[in-house]
């Protein structure tokens, strides 16, 4: 599996891209793939704060359900509303059309904090 270079990755398998000084965030192809078929997913609303390790929303599979946890302070500044009636982009494009919410951090040096690809992949692969 191959990983976006340009985003960086938390432990709990979030993305998180930087665009023009805000954060867009999603759950990574490995997270998907673990799930199963995205059946639901649950967003905060604009204006939300999301704080770092807290979760902020869910996804909800065939399996099961799962918390999605914030990679880093921030207030919601956009969701992607269209997975409330499309939630399999989560399967089918988790980098590009699953994206899940736009942020603008607290402290945008707080992604350093997070894993490059390289990084993630040993992580992944050690599971």
């Amino acid at each position: 599996m191959s990983l976006p270079k340009d985003l960086r990755y938390s432990e709990e398998h979030e993305w998180v891209k930087i665009e023009d000084g805000k954060v867009r965030i999603g759950i990574t192809h490995f997270a998907q793939s673990e799930l199963g078929d995205i059946v639901f997913v649950e967003l905060p609303e604009v204006g939300d704060e999301i704080e770092a390790d807290e979760p902020f929303g869910s996804v909800e599979s065939v399996k099961t359900v799962s918390e999605l946890y914030a990679p880093i302070n921030g207030t919601v500044l956009e969701i992607n509303e269209e997975l409330e009636d499309s939630p399999e982009f989560v399967n089918e494009s988790p980098y590009e059309k699953a994206w899940m919410v736009v942020v603008e951090p607290k402290d945008l040096s707080e992604i350093d904090s997070l894993m490059t690809d390289e990084q993630y992949q040993k992580m992944i692969n050690e599971d």
